[in-house]
C-alpha cells in the first residue's frame, strides 16, 4: 500500500513539476514572442495610449497625434502635406506596420526606445517621454520637385554632394498617409491604394531601380578615364558610326542621326548622347572594369541605408560582348534608383569624393538632446581622381550649355548634367524613361546640390518624351530651390 502510495506521489510531483515548468517557459520564453507579435492588441494600445514623438523637416513638425472619438486606441498619428512628405515619412498606423521613418524609428517616437528612459522611469517602469527624427529634407526643395512632377509618374532625389544630407525624396504618385492611420477606416483606404495600377506606395525615388538609360554613361565615361583608355575629355575615341554590336548584325544607332558621333571626344559624346561611342567604350574597358568602377559609385550593393533600406542598383555579370556593349548605354540589365544617379552626380561634383547619403540629421530625446548624429557619422570615399571629376564636371556642363539638357541652364548657377531616354517594354513597347541628373553650383555662393529624376509615364506624346523635355525642367527647379540664397 506504502509503495502505491509513494509511486502515486512520485507521479503526481512530476506533473506539479512539468506543470511549473511549462509555466516557466511560457512567461519567460513564449511571453515574450506574444508580447512582440504585431497582431497582440496589448501593443497597439500601449503605442496609441500616448502622443506619438515627430519627424521633423525644416524645424517644424510635418506629423501630430490627435485624439480618437472612440475605441482602446486613444491617440493616432495625424500628417501636415500627407502627399508631399509620403515618401519621407511612410505611415504609422493602428492597423499595419509602420514604413519608412515611422518604421525604423517607431520605438523612438513611440517611447520604447531604452536610450530615452531615465533613472526614475527605469523604477517605475513608466513609459518615457518619445523622441523625435530630424531630417535633412529641406522643404523648400521637397516642395519644387513635387510641384514640377506634378500629375506625372516618377520621383526625384535632391543630395548635398559635400555632406551627403538628402535634400528631397519625392515619388509620384503619391498617397496621404493620414487615410490609414485610424483602425476604423484604414482598411478601405489600403484596399484601394493596393487596387491602383500607379503603385502610389511604392516608394519610385528610392525602391524602383529602372534602366537608367545615357544617364549611365557618365559611368562608363568615368571608368575610361580611371583606366586610362582615353586620358582626356577631349581625345578622341575609336568609334564607329554606326556602330555594330559584337558577334551580331545588330546595328546601334544614334538618336541624333546628323550628331557628330563617329570618333567623338568623351565631351562631344555626352553632349549629344552617341550611343556609339559608349558601347564600344563598354567592350573596350570589358564588364569586370565597368562593373568595378559602378560599384564604386553605389551599385549592387544590397545593404545601402538612408537610413530607408534603398533597392539594389544593379550592373550585371555573365554577359557576352554585345550585352556588354548595351550596358555601355544603360540598358541590358543594367538598373538605378533616382538616389543612385543622383550620387553619380554628387561625386563628381565634389571632386570625385562620395559622402554617404542620408536624409536623417539627427535624432534626439522628448527634451532635445541629441541622442545620435547622423551628420557627424557620414563617411566620404574617393571613387575616382579628382581630375576625372573635374574633366567630367566640364563635359556635364557643356551637355547643358550646348548639348541635350539645355532646359537645365539656370542664371547664376554653373549647372553640368546629362539626360537619359531608356527603352520600356519588350521591343520598347512601352513609353520610353525620361532620366536627367545634374549638379548645380552657385556662381556667388558656390552653395553645392545634385539631383536625379526619372518620368516614367506623362501624356507628353511618346515622340515628346526625353530626359531634356521632361526630367530636365524637373531637376531645374530643385536645384533653384536648393541655391537659393
Amino acid at each position: 500500500m506504502n509503495k502505491t502510495i509513494r509511486r502515486a506521489s512520485v507521479f503526481a510531483l512530476l506533473l506539479v513539476f512539468a506543470l511549473l515548468l511549462r509555466a516557466t517557459w511560457v512567461q519567460f520564453y513564449e511571453g515574450r514572442a506574444l508580447a512582440d507579435d504585431t497582431k497582440n492588441r496589448r501593443n497597439a494600445i500601449e503605442t496609441y495610449a500616448e502622443p506619438l514623438g515627430n519627424i521633423i523637416v525644416g524645424g517644424k513638425a510635418i506629423t501630430g497625434s490627435a485624439v480618437t472619438t472612440g475605441g482602446d486606441l486613444r491617440y493616432k498619428r495625424t500628417y501636415t502635406d500627407g502627399e508631399l512628405y509620403a515618401a519621407v515619412t511612410g505611415y504609422a498606423s493602428q492597423s499595419y506596420a509602420p514604413t519608412q521613418l515611422e518604421g525604423i524609428y517607431a520605438d523612438l517616437l513611440n517611447g520604447t526606445d531604452t536610450r530615452l528612459k531615465t533613472a526614475l522611469d527605469t523604477v517605475t517602469d513608466k513609459r518615457a517621454d518619445p523622441g523625435n527624427v530630424i531630417t535633412t529634407i529641406d522643404p523648400d526643395v521637397q516642395k519644387a520637385a513635387y510641384d514640377a512632377l506634378g500629375d506625372k509618374k516618377g520621383a526625384a532625389v535632391a543630395v548635398d554632394p559635400t555632406t551627403g544630407q538628402i535634400l528631397a525624396v519625392v515619388s509620384t504618385p503619391s498617397y496621404d498617409p493620414s487615410t490609414l492611420t485610424d483602425a476604423n477606416t484604414a482598411g478601405t483606404a489600403w484596399k484601394k491604394l493596393n487596387a491602383d495600377s500607379d503603385k502610389p506606395l511604392t516608394n519610385r525615388a528610392l525602391r524602383q531601380p529602372l534602366a537608367p538609360g545615357s544617364t549611365f554613361k557618365l559611368v562608363v565615361a568615368a571608368a575610361a578615364l580611371e583606366d586610362g583608355l582615353y586620358t582626356s575629355v577631349d581625345e578622341k575615341t575609336e568609334s564607329e558610326d554606326p556602330y555594330t554590336l559584337p558577334g551580331t548584325r545588330t546595328v546601334l544607332k544614334n538618336e541624333n542621326t546628323s550628331a557628330p558621333c563617329e570618333n567623338a571626344t568623351i565631351r562631344v559624346a555626352l553632349q549629344y548622347s552617341c550611343n556609339n561611342v559608349f558601347a564600344h567604350m563598354a567592350v573596350q574597358l570589358g564588364q569586370d572594369k565597368l562593373r568595378a568602377t559602378a560599384e564604386k559609385f553605389g551599385f549592387n550593393d544590397d545593404s545601402q541605408d538612408v537610413p530607408v533600406r534603398a533597392y539594389p542598383s544593379v550592373y550585371p555579370s555573365g554577359m557576352d560582348e554585345s550585352s556588354t556593349a548595351l550596358t555601355g548605354i544603360g540598358q541590358f540589365d543594367v538598373t538605378a534608383t533616382p538616389l543612385q544617379m543622383a550620387m553619380v552626380s554628387a561625386a563628381l561634383a565634389n571632386g570625385g569624393k562620395l559622402v554617404s547619403p542620408h536624409m536623417v540629421s539627427q535624432i534626439t530625446d522628448g527634451g532635445g538632446d541629441v541622442l545620435e548624429d547622423y551628420d557627424d557619422e557620414a563617411s566620404t570615399t574617393q571613387i575616382v581622381s579628382s581630375s576625372t571629376a573635374e574633366q567630367l564636371q566640364s563635359a556635364m556642363q557643356t551637355v547643358v550649355e550646348k548639348g541635350t539638357g539645355t532646359n537645365a541652364l539656370i542664371d547664376g548657377v554653373t549647372v553640368g548634367g546629362k539626360t537619359g531616354t531608356a527603352q520600356n517594354g519588350e521591343n520598347n513597347s512601352k513609353a520610353p524613361y525620361a532620366w536627367f541628373t545634374s549638379y548645380g553650383k552657385s556662381d556667388s555662393s558656390g552653395k553645392q546640390v545634385a539631383v536625379a529624376v526619372v518620368v516614367e509615364q506623362s501624356d507628353a506624346a511618346r515622340s515628346e518624351v526625353s530626359g531634356n523635355g521632361l526630367a530636365a525642367p524637373v531637376a531645374k527647379a530643385m536645384m533653384q530651390a536648393a541655391l537659393r540664397s
